[in-house]
């Protein structure tokens, strides 16, 4: 961490990327970190590729963060946050390759390995966990915008500290940030409190669709590019649907099979799905997603493919004849 210090210190333009289909660690993660070097008067570029989901623009300078194909502006460090492999910052990816050094922070299990210099601390409970003690090191005064979205980061990735990877650290951290002037009560009635009516019609339509397999081992939900035009819903709407697939009884492994927007790039093209997956920690679908090129952890994970879709529910089906 004291080379990545040192390096943020000595930077001058530096580009904040995350991954496509961000999570709130993901734009947590990103704003903390711009936030914390804007305050040491460094040209910061936040980039997503992907729209923010409505639920995440309560956190500051969301409407900074651009998804421009070439958003270097000429940059000298990129840091990549909350991402297991580089591509997943989406188009912009073969640009940002280009930038002289690249800082890898994450804490999925999957992380390639990428970057100049990273840190990779599988054991945190989010990357936010990781901002946080990087922001320490920087010797930066965490203000009430850096620890709404380190909370949010943490508060998103354990689930509200429901999941297995919720850790002494989630706890102490948290604590800090509402000290500090974080509203928990705003941060959870933004992420959970309230809905769109086309986001509850989207959900009827999700749960109509769902199947079980291997026994009831294994639901399958999906969501078409038709269910989005018809509800009058977007893609960030479809965050937080899987859960209900995956909290049925006797529910090993959930996935969802979500059309993508941009899915078919000519006519002759197969459409591109987006393959969400949970667990119950039985199963290890990180492992699952790999395989696919994706990533993620024990308990959630995802990966894209193009194939039609009934080749991927066959496949989905082969993995659920071996759990």
């Amino acid at each position: 961490m004291k080379q990545i210090v040192s390096h943020l210190k000595n930077s001058r333009s530096l580009l904040l990327a995350t991954h496509i289909n961000p999570d709130g660690d993901a734009i947590g993660s990103l704003i903390a970190m711009g936030l914390a070097l804007e305050s040491l008067g460094k040209q910061v570029t936040l980039h997503c590729a992907s729209p923010i989901p409505p639920v995440h623009r309560l956190l500051p300078a969301t409407d900074t963060i651009t998804g421009e194909a070439d958003p270097r502006n000429d940059s000298e460090t990129a840091v990549i946050l909350d991402c297991g492999n580089f591509k997943r910052v989406g188009p912009a990816f073969a640009e940002i390759e280009k930038i002289e050094t690249i800082i890898n922070i994450d804490h999925h299990v999957t992380n390639t390995g990428f970057g100049g210099f990273r840190i990779v601390d599988t054991a945190a409970c989010a990357t936010a966990e990781i901002l946080y003690r990087l922001i320490k090191k920087l010797g930066i005064d965490i203000t009430p915008g850096m620890a709404t979205s380190i909370y949010t980061g943490i508060f998103t990735d354990t689930g509200s500290f429901r999941f297995s990877n919720t850790n002494q650290a989630a706890f102490a951290i948290c604590e800090e940030m509402v000290a500090i002037g974080m509203d928990p009560y705003k941060v959870a009635q933004n992420v959970y409190g309230t809905y769109s009516l086309g986001r509850i019609k989207l959900l009827n339509l999700a749960l109509d669709s769902i199947e079980l397999a291997a026994g009831g081992k294994v639901s399958i939900m999906t969501l078409t590019r038709e269910m989005l035009v018809e509800t009058g819903t977007h893609s960030e709407d479809i965050d937080g649907l899987i859960n209900y697939a995956r909290r049925i009884e006797d529910v090993k492994l959930a996935v969802l099979l979500q059309e993508m927007e941009n899915g078919r790039r000519a006519e002759t093209d197969s459409p591109r799905y987006h393959v969400s997956l949970r667990s119950d920690g039985a199963v290890d679908v990180a492992e699952i997603a790999a395989t696919f090129g994706g990533g993620g952890h024990k308990v959630a994970a995802g990966f894209n493919i193009d194939s039609p879709l009934e080749e991927i529910r066959a496949k989905i089906m082969h993995l659920a004849e071996k759990l």
